[in-house]
């Protein structure tokens, strides 16, 4: 079956709302533990509306969510740790997890682009605030590193 524009969109939000969610867990135990405790509510929060988003987009646009890329999940991974002997672990780790934001971003623009249906509204706009929410954050957190 092929997926209109706003399917792909709304597909596209999906996949980085569960990569970003995917990346946090497995390197939590990269994070120092007040690190974590700052991101943890975010991720947390995000998970609860990924869960409700999913639920929408299967009753409204007649799509079923894909399971995050495992491949490039061990690529991005396996570069993080290449990265982290170089770098401060902390640091590099941070700049990852914006860089999923900006991602996760980038596929809620284009979301927003499309006529979705109104049920779906509610639930973007509380993932739109979490991702600004966590960019603020970590840049916080970032600024402290320094």
């Amino acid at each position: 079956m092929f997926l209109d524009n706003r399917q792909v969109a709304m597909d596209s939000v999906l996949e980085a709302l569960a990569d970003s969610l995917d990346y946090f867990q497995d390197n939590l135990d990269r994070l120092r533990p007040a690190l974590r405790n700052a991101l943890k509510p975010h991720y947390e929060e995000r998970g609860v509306a990924m869960r409700e988003l999913q639920q929408l987009v299967r009753e409204h646009l007649d799509i079923l969510p894909r399971d995050a890329d495992v491949e490039r999940d061990d690529y991005l991974w396996l570069w993080s740790r290449i990265k982290s002997f170089v770098g401060n672990d902390s640091a590099v780790l941070l700049g990852e997890l914006l860089e999923q934001e900006r991602v996760l971003m980038q596929a809620l623009g284009n979301a927003f682009t499309h006529p979705l249906p109104e049920a779906l509204e509610p639930t973007l706009e509380r993932c739109w605030k979490n991702c600004r929410a966590l960019i603020r954050e970590i840049n916080k957190l970032q600024q402290r590193q320094r």
